[in-house]
């Protein structure tokens, strides 16, 4: 009698739509898109514009305290590179914000457009600076298919960001031409501890604190204060 009932219901489980809620619920979910998970929506481009918006007005103030600041580092002039990352915020945050591929590029262009339009020190160069640092920012996310957005991606994310943008000053631009290449390599690794700290770590912590607040509730991003730290 038992070997029977046994006999019976291996047949009736291996029997099609034989199923339970649970696995009939797996069955008829969508599969993932790529394609649409990569692509920008409306709402994406008016969040990356805000960001950028509030990273031009960041550079505006920092541009501000840029020469109070500097002047600590008059002695050791490269060791200047260690407050640069306010200036790699806006494409490490709009990339962990938005997740999809260009936004840094897209948040830290604009946001240096900003600063140009309204008044730069450096003129005209910072759009070439927005590029760079928006490039290197864009790499660190673009490393693990912009599937991650941990900690360590935007720490990542953001030295990559002050490495470019250091780079460019020291050996590119010429800002720094007068400079032993000592004196410019020291100034590139500060502004990759810079970028990883002011703006990975930084962006991290302001990506989290926003999404507890369900202000991204429309984006990628809205479960970010819940998401592994790593």
């Amino acid at each position: 009698m038992n070997t029977a009932h046994t006999t019976d219901t291996s047949v009736r489980e291996d029997r099609p739509g034989a199923e339970g809620p649970q696995e009939r619920r797996e069955a008829g979910r969508a599969p993932e898109r790529p394609r649409r998970r990569m692509a920008w929506r409306t709402v994406d481009i008016v969040i990356a514009a805000l960001v950028a918006v509030f990273g031009g007005v960041l550079f505006w103030a920092w541009n501000a305290l840029y020469g109070v600041i500097s002047a600590g580092f008059a002695a050791y002039p490269p060791a200047g590179g260690l407050v640069i990352g306010a200036w790699l915020i806006p494409g490490v945050l709009g990339a962990l914000i938005v997740r999809r591929p260009g936004a840094a590029i897209f948040c830290e262009v604009l946001a240096a457009v900003g600063e140009a339009l309204v008044g730069s020190v450096w003129g005209i160069a910072v759009l070439i600076s927005g590029i760079l640092q928006g490039i290197g920012a864009e790499i660190g996310i673009a490393l693990f298919g912009y599937r991650r957005f941990g900690v360590s991606v935007a720490i990542i994310s953001g030295a990559l960001s002050g490495v470019f943008g250091t780079v460019n000053d020291a050996f590119i631009s010429g800002s720094y031409a007068e400079w032993v290449i000592g004196w410019k390599l020291v100034y590139v690794l500060c502004g990759a501890v810079s970028g990883a700290l002011l703006a990975g770590l930084v962006s991290w912590l302001l990506t989290r604190a926003v999404a507890a607040t369900g202000a991204l509730s429309g984006l990628s991003s809205r479960n970010a204060h819940r998401e592994p730290v790593a």
